[in-house]
């Protein structure tokens, strides 16, 4: 019976760390991911000026939203 309870208080604390993992994630990182990822696609498929400004921004105009993004070339 020792020997089961061990086990079991090994499981409730292997899933509370991949809880806090998983919420750290989703929490923390997946905005990150998500917001460059929307801003990656919107730049790409926008309408943008010839010319960068002195910080090698562009504006954009995709659905009657402007916006900055990064000059490429």
């Amino acid at each position: 019976m020792k020997n089961a309870t061990g086990n079991l208080a090994n499981l409730v604390v292997v899933c509370v760390c991949v809880a806090i993992l998983v919420a750290f994630f989703y929490f923390t990182l997946w905005p990150m991911i998500k917001n460059n990822y929307i801003s990656q696609t919107s730049c790409e498929k926008a309408k943008c000026l010839p010319k960068p400004d002195q910080n090698g921004m562009v504006t954009c105009y995709l659905d009657g939203q402007e916006f900055l993004c990064k000059f490429k070339g």
